[in-house]
Protein backbone atom coordinates (compact mmCIF):
# COMPACT_ATOMS: atom_id res chain seq x y z
CA UNK A 1 0.00 0.00 0.00
CA UNK A 2 1.11 3.43 -1.00
CA UNK A 3 1.55 6.37 1.56
CA UNK A 4 -0.73 7.94 0.29
CA UNK A 5 -3.23 5.58 -0.32
CA UNK A 6 -6.15 5.26 2.61
CA UNK A 7 -6.81 1.56 3.89
CA UNK A 8 -9.70 -0.01 4.76
CA UNK A 9 -10.09 0.67 8.34
CA UNK A 10 -9.42 4.40 6.73
CA UNK A 11 -12.43 4.38 4.29
CA UNK A 12 -14.47 2.56 6.67
CA UNK A 13 -14.46 5.51 9.47
CA UNK A 14 -15.57 8.02 6.49
CA UNK A 15 -18.93 9.44 6.38
CA UNK A 16 -21.15 10.61 3.35
CA UNK A 17 -19.97 14.40 4.89
CA UNK A 18 -16.45 13.66 4.86
CA UNK A 19 -16.62 12.14 1.00
CA UNK A 20 -18.44 15.92 0.36
CA UNK A 21 -15.57 17.25 2.00
CA UNK A 22 -12.80 15.29 -0.03
CA UNK A 23 -14.34 15.48 -3.20
CA UNK A 24 -15.46 18.42 -5.77
CA UNK A 25 -18.67 18.15 -6.24
CA UNK A 26 -18.50 16.69 -9.74
CA UNK A 27 -15.99 14.02 -8.11
CA UNK A 28 -18.94 12.79 -5.02
CA UNK A 29 -21.37 13.05 -8.05
CA UNK A 30 -19.31 10.26 -10.23
CA UNK A 31 -17.70 8.20 -7.15
CA UNK A 32 -20.74 8.16 -4.54
CA UNK A 33 -24.01 8.87 -6.81
CA UNK A 34 -22.87 6.35 -9.83
CA UNK A 35 -22.47 9.71 -12.11
CA UNK A 36 -21.06 10.54 -15.84
CA UNK A 37 -19.01 12.92 -16.67
CA UNK A 38 -19.67 14.54 -20.00
CA UNK A 39 -17.85 12.74 -22.91
CA UNK A 40 -14.57 14.87 -24.17
CA UNK A 41 -14.12 16.79 -21.16
CA UNK A 42 -11.78 14.82 -18.87
CA UNK A 43 -8.48 16.02 -18.41
CA UNK A 44 -7.22 12.49 -19.04
CA UNK A 45 -9.63 11.78 -21.95
CA UNK A 46 -6.04 12.77 -24.03
CA UNK A 47 -3.49 12.12 -21.47
CA UNK A 48 -0.48 10.31 -22.85
CA UNK A 49 1.75 10.81 -19.74
CA UNK A 50 3.67 7.64 -18.27
CA UNK A 51 2.75 6.75 -14.20
CA UNK A 52 0.09 4.87 -12.62
CA UNK A 53 -3.73 6.44 -12.37
CA UNK A 54 -4.75 5.84 -8.65
CA UNK A 55 -7.95 6.74 -7.64
CA UNK A 56 -9.02 10.03 -6.73
CA UNK A 57 -11.10 8.91 -3.86
CA UNK A 58 -8.44 6.91 -1.13
CA UNK A 59 -5.17 7.03 -3.48
CA UNK A 60 -5.29 2.99 -4.46
CA UNK A 61 -3.75 2.10 -7.55
CA UNK A 62 -5.73 1.30 -10.61
CA UNK A 63 -4.52 1.56 -13.95
CA UNK A 64 -0.93 1.66 -15.71
CA UNK A 65 -0.44 4.34 -18.67
CA UNK A 66 1.02 1.55 -20.42
CA UNK A 67 -2.88 -0.36 -20.78
CA UNK A 68 -4.53 3.43 -22.02
CA UNK A 69 -5.38 3.25 -25.29
CA UNK A 70 -7.05 5.84 -27.65
CA UNK A 71 -11.14 4.39 -27.78
CA UNK A 72 -12.44 7.59 -29.58
CA UNK A 73 -15.09 7.55 -26.64
CA UNK A 74 -14.83 10.29 -24.81
CA UNK A 75 -13.31 8.69 -21.46
CA UNK A 76 -9.90 7.61 -20.54
CA UNK A 77 -9.84 4.02 -21.62
CA UNK A 78 -7.66 0.82 -20.20
CA UNK A 79 -7.55 -2.57 -21.28
CA UNK A 80 -7.14 -3.88 -18.23
CA UNK A 81 -6.60 -2.95 -14.25
CA UNK A 82 -3.18 -2.76 -12.32
CA UNK A 83 -3.91 -6.11 -11.01
CA UNK A 84 -6.59 -8.27 -10.44
CA UNK A 85 -7.49 -6.86 -7.23
CA UNK A 86 -7.27 -3.40 -7.96
CA UNK A 87 -10.91 -3.02 -9.21
CA UNK A 88 -14.16 -4.91 -9.25
CA UNK A 89 -16.82 -5.28 -11.49
CA UNK A 90 -20.74 -5.16 -10.72
CA UNK A 91 -23.72 -5.67 -12.87
CA UNK A 92 -25.27 -2.21 -13.41
CA UNK A 93 -28.91 -2.36 -14.98
CA UNK A 94 -29.90 1.31 -14.67
CA UNK A 95 -30.85 3.65 -17.74
CA UNK A 96 -32.51 0.35 -19.16
CA UNK A 97 -29.50 -1.51 -20.34
CA UNK A 98 -27.37 -4.24 -18.58
CA UNK A 99 -23.39 -2.76 -18.33
CA UNK A 100 -20.33 -4.04 -16.15
CA UNK A 101 -20.18 -1.33 -13.32
CA UNK A 102 -16.22 -0.69 -12.45
CA UNK A 103 -15.44 0.09 -8.69
CA UNK A 104 -12.65 0.57 -6.83
CA UNK A 105 -11.54 -2.45 -4.91
CA UNK A 106 -10.44 -0.58 -2.12
CA UNK A 107 -12.97 1.88 -1.54
CA UNK A 108 -15.88 1.50 -3.79
CA UNK A 109 -15.89 4.70 -5.50
CA UNK A 110 -17.44 4.57 -8.99
CA UNK A 111 -15.24 4.56 -11.58
CA UNK A 112 -17.04 3.58 -15.03
CA UNK A 113 -17.79 0.86 -17.32
CA UNK A 114 -16.07 -1.88 -18.79
CA UNK A 115 -16.97 -3.20 -22.43
CA UNK A 116 -15.98 -6.10 -24.79
CA UNK A 117 -14.80 -3.99 -27.45
CA UNK A 118 -11.29 -2.82 -26.90
CA UNK A 119 -8.08 -3.69 -28.14
CA UNK A 120 -7.79 -7.61 -29.81
CA UNK A 121 -4.20 -8.02 -29.33
CA UNK A 122 -4.22 -7.65 -25.89
CA UNK A 123 -7.63 -7.96 -23.28
CA UNK A 124 -10.44 -7.46 -25.52
CA UNK A 125 -11.62 -5.49 -22.60
CA UNK A 126 -12.64 -1.69 -22.91
CA UNK A 127 -12.26 -0.19 -19.49
CA UNK A 128 -14.27 3.28 -19.63
CA UNK A 129 -13.42 5.56 -17.18
CA UNK A 130 -14.41 8.97 -15.44
CA UNK A 131 -11.39 11.15 -15.36
CA UNK A 132 -12.70 12.96 -12.25
CA UNK A 133 -12.58 9.24 -10.37
CA UNK A 134 -8.93 9.16 -10.82
CA UNK A 135 -5.77 10.99 -11.06
CA UNK A 136 -2.35 10.37 -12.53
CA UNK A 137 0.94 9.83 -10.60
CA UNK A 138 3.64 10.36 -12.68
CA UNK A 139 6.32 9.54 -10.35
CA UNK A 140 5.57 5.81 -10.87
CA UNK A 141 7.15 5.24 -13.69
Amino acid sequence: MQDNQLSKEEISQLTEADWKERLSADEYHVMREKGTERPFTGVYNDATDDGVYRCKGCGASLFDSSSKFDASCGWPSFDQGIDNSAIEEHVDNSLGMTRTEVTCSNCGAHLGHVFPDGPRETTGMRYCINSVSIDLDKSEK
